[in-house]
Formats: C-alpha cells, structure tokens, sequence
C-alpha cells in the first residue's frame, strides 16, 4: 500500500538524471526517499492532509548539489573573519583592517582572508614592514584566498615565535631577509601552521590541513561547542545554495567526532564525508588511522573512506610543481611535498588497502608525479573500481592529457579557480607560466573529451561555496585571448558534474544524484528555468528550497 507522502513538489520543471524518465514536474517524498516521480496532476493526487506542498512555478527541480572539495571547518570560521576581497592598496588595506582590529578587541591575532597576492601591488608581496604599518600594535596576519600563502607582520611572527625563522615540512618555507629574520611571507602550511594557532578557533578550523592530526591538548568542552557552532553556521550557509553533500578535503578525528555530535543534535545539514590526511612527514604506519576511520564513520550523513594527500603548492606561490622553472625565477621547479618514492608507496598502500586516493596536484610536474604514483598502484594491486581523483589540475603536459582516461582517474575541477573564471584576475596564472603551458592550463575541455570523469567543487573558502557563480565559471567564462582555448562547458554536463557525478565518486550513485523513486531525497528547487536563462544570466538563479534525506533544510 502507498504511503502518504510526506512532502510533494508540484510545477516543477525537474532534471533527473533518470535515463528512463528525463524529463517530469513533480515528485513525492516519503520518509527520505523520494516515493514517486511524474507529472504534477499524479503527484498531486498522492498528497494528503498532513503531506506539506511544495509549489515550484516552473523553477527547476534537481538533485541537491554536492560540492565535491570544500575545507568545511576552515571555511565555516573564515565567514566571520575580516574579508578583503577586492581590497587593493596599502590605503584600502588600512581602512579595513583598523576598524576590524577595534572591533575585536578579544583576538589575540587579528586574522583577515582572501588577500590578493597583489594587494599591494603586481611586483611586490606584503611584507612584515608592510603589515607593521598596517597594524603597528597588535599581531596581524593576512591569508591568501588559495590558503597557501600568509603574510604576517613583525608581532604576529613574535607571537608565533618564528620571526627568527624555525623548521618547516618538505614543501614550506618561512621566507627569510637579508637581516637574518622573517620577511613575513609564510609558504605553505608547514610556515603558518604556528600562525593559525593563534587565531580565534586555536587553529583547529585547520588543524586538518596543517597537520592531519587532533587537538594537543584535546579541545575543552567550551571550545567543542563553539567548534560546533561555527560549523552550524557553515552548514545553513552551505544549505542555503542548495548544497546537500560535501566532500571535505582535510581531515582528523576530531572534526569526524564534531560532525557526528552535530548530527545527533539535529544541526547537521549536509552529508559529510571526511578523509584521513597523510602527510609527507607522516610514517606510513599512520595509514591504520584511515582504516580506523572508515571502520568508526560509515553512515549516511558522515563517513571516511578516502586519503587526502598534497603532491605540490600553487602556481601564484610558486609551490606547484612544474617540469621546467618558473619564468624569470633563476632555476624554481616548485616545491615536490612528496619524493617520488615516497609517494609512490603511499599510493600502493593506500590503493591495497581499497581507499579512494585524493591528490592536491596543481602543476605540470605536480600532475605526472600524482599520475605516476596512480600507474605504480595499478601496477602493483592490479586493477580495480577506485575511483581515485586528482584535485585542481591547473597545468598539465598535453602528453599527460590521455593518461587521465587511461588510469581511469577522476578529474575534480573547481571552474572558479581558473584565471577566466571571474574570481581572481585574469593576468595572474599567466605571468607564472611559459607561453606553451599555457594549451595545458585548465584544460577542462581537453580532459572531458578524454572521456575521463569530470566533477565540480569550489574548494570553499578559497573561493565562495556559492554554487551558481561557480556554475557560471564554467558554462560562461571570461574570454582571456587567442592563446587561451575556450573551455566553456554544457550547462547539463555542468550540473552532472555537480550532482549525478560528485554522487557517483562517492560510490553513491545508486543511492543519490538521480531524482528516481527509491533515491535518497536529497532535492534543490530553484528560484528560476535554469535551461531558460542565458549562461551569463545564470547567477540570476538561486535555491528556494534544499531538502537533505527528506528534511527541509533551508528555504528562501
């Protein structure tokens, strides 16, 4: 006998994904599965007196979206840290951080985010000096929008206790003056780790980052809640862009034991996967903690079953890896944060013990090293459905291209990062780049048409979770010149790599991604058509409705 449903949703204008039935108006929802799919009149003959209807007129109904890299704990205290996007100039740079300091009178360092590389100007980075005459009596310090590079000033070094420099991890550097101390530059996390621990949350919104391990000394109860906290606010501002899954691309214990606290007290909105992080300077004996992990997470709403790894930096740091130096840079390949060797056991382990591998690999060597670690895991375990994935894939060899679809990697790209995707300046990726990388530079269009799986991500908050800015970056990018291919992507291929696709990768996609009966109920209705709207208009869009396993977690 049907049940009565618990939510119905009339007048929609649905994309299922569903290759037996494309195209319908409405569906029903009971107990957190999607019940039926059809057109609105059947649907609504479902409804019964205590069924709550959900009247979409004529925006579209999909799969909620599944923001597939995001640094949720970090991201989820940056939105109440100082926010200089758009901030240029030492003269603008003053007026946001003065009143913000006297604001806050409470932190210990005043942290300010997504600092421009050229915030103060195209040749020149921020210096401790700099910042000094920013804020001359209190710490400061200032984060790249990437997260791999921090600037801080003379207190906040001293605070640190690293303004005569100090021991860093493969792949960080403490950059340091001609007068034996700190200039202030802080690359990678292995350099501003000891920054991060002093800013508002004790530098455990990163600690996942950082280190990959838990709090030392574990986390207070006051200090969980107000972990808990911020993560809750992150979650409804995830929500609010109809996001009902994240993938998150650091991870610990601890953030594993918030999240699942979360979820018993009702406030967890999104499904949440965390990974274990090994580092470079981890023995791989840490790898029993992965198993740990997947072993103790495994429900529906938070898990583990993957391994975060970094292979290289970022291009405007000049971190990322690459196959020939830097231009102008006297012989600067990047910075490997693995050897090879080392990698490439980790990958054979990692691969044995049937974990998905996730790699941070942003440069042209970066990449072949990642892809080089995947073929020894093929080689060594055989082969197998892991659905290992790179992350960011910003330069790649064009020999490199095919070995995508040839070692069945998945490729995950986040459209806002590239420098035709309207959220950093267009000119800065090239200026670090020789004029023939430039074919190989967020090559989306090139990888697709490997057949290698694409799938979309922000990797908030290097830039915003907002998902339909990001869409825009890949259906309608900037136009940079002659020299750049156009990469412009499908809107239904756009919103697959969101959502049937970031499901599937999660070897979730007989569960989630479609809208199918029997399907978790994981639904966004939008405000408008999105296939009415021009690509450029697309931002005009937004979620009215997100529904995470039957349960309305947000609506406009």
């Amino acid at each position: 006998m049907f049940q009565t449903p618990d939510i119905v949703i009339l007048n929609g204008r649905l994309i299922t994904f569903d290759p037996a039935r494309p195209d319908a108006s409405a569906l029903a929802i009971t107990g957190g599965t999607i019940a039926a799919v059809g057109d609105t009149a059947e649907i609504r003959a479902l409804a019964g007196p205590g069924t709550r209807v959900i009247d979409a007129a004529g925006g579209t109904v999909m799969p909620g979206f599944i923001d597939s890299h995001v640094h949720l704990f970090g991201g989820s205290a940056e939105l109440a840290c100082l926010d200089l996007t758009g901030v240029m100039g030492m003269e603008e740079l003053v007026r946001a951080v003065r009143p913000y300091a006297e604001a806050h009178p409470e932190d210990e360092l005043v942290f300010a985010v997504q600092a421009d590389y050229a915030i103060l100007g195209e040749t020149a980075t921020p210096t401790r000096h700099d910042l000094d005459t920013v804020l001359p009596d209190r710490p400061l310090a200032l984060y790249a929008p990437d997260h791999h590079t921090a600037w801080a000033n003379t207190r906040a070094l001293e605070l640190a206790g690293i303004l005569n420099g100090g021991k860093t991890d493969a792949g960080s550097l403490i950059v340091m003056g001609p007068d034996g101390l700190a200039t202030g530059e802080l690359r990678e996390p292995g350099a501003f780790g000891r920054v991060l621990a002093r800013t508002r949350h004790g530098g455990r919104d990163m600690l996942g980052f950082v280190t990959g391990a838990d709090p030392v000394p574990p986390a207070t109860a006051a200090e969980r809640s107000k972990d808990k906290a911020a993560i809750a606010k992150g979650m409804q501002h995830c929500a609010a862009q109809g996001i009902t899954g994240l993938h998150n691309m650091d991870g610990n214990f601890y953030q594993l034991e918030l999240l699942s606290e979360m979820e018993a007290e009702g406030t967890l909105l999104c499904r949440t996967e965390i990974p274990f992080h090994l580092k470079s300077f981890d023995p791989l004996e840490r790898l029993e903690e992965a198993a740990e992990m997947r072993a103790r997470y495994a429900g529906d709403m938070v898990w583990s079953a993957r391994v975060k790894m970094f292979i290289d930096g970022v291009v405007e740091g000049g971190t990322a890896l690459m196959l020939e130096p830097y231009p102008g840079s006297d012989g600067n390949f990047g910075d490997p944060v693995f050897e090879a060797d080392h990698f490439n056991e980790a990958c054979r382990r990692i691969d044995a013990m049937g974990l998905q591998i996730a790699t941070h690999a942003i440069g042209d060597g970066g990449m072949r090293r990642t892809l080089d670690g995947y073929q020894a895991a093929r080689e060594a375990n055989g082969v197998r459905d892991s659905r290992h994935r790179i992350e960011h894939l910003e330069v790649m060899h064009l020999d490199d291209v095919p070995r995508l679809k040839a070692l069945d990697v998945v490729a995950s790209i986040q459209p806002g990062h590239a420098p035709f995707g309207g959220y950093f300046p267009p000119t800065g990726a090239a200026r670090f780049l020789h004029p023939h990388q430039i074919p190989g530079a967020y090559a989306w269009r090139r990888i697709r048409e490997t057949g290698c799986p694409v799938i979309f991500s922000t990797d908030w908050p290097v830039i915003p979770v907002d998902v339909m800015r990001n869409v825009k970056a890949a259906i309608a990018p900037m136009r940079l010149g002659p020299e750049w291919e156009d990469q412009t992507q499908g809107l239904m291929e756009t919103l697959a790599s969101y959502t049937r696709d970031n499901a599937w990768v999660e070897f979730n996609e007989h569960r989630k991604g479609r809208l199918q009966p029997g399907m978790m109920a994981d639904i966004v209705v939008m405000s408008h058509d999105l296939t009415a709207l021009e690509p450029a208009a697309i931002t005009e869009a937004s979620a009215r409705v997100t529904i995470c396993g039957g349960r309305i977690t947000t609506q406009a």
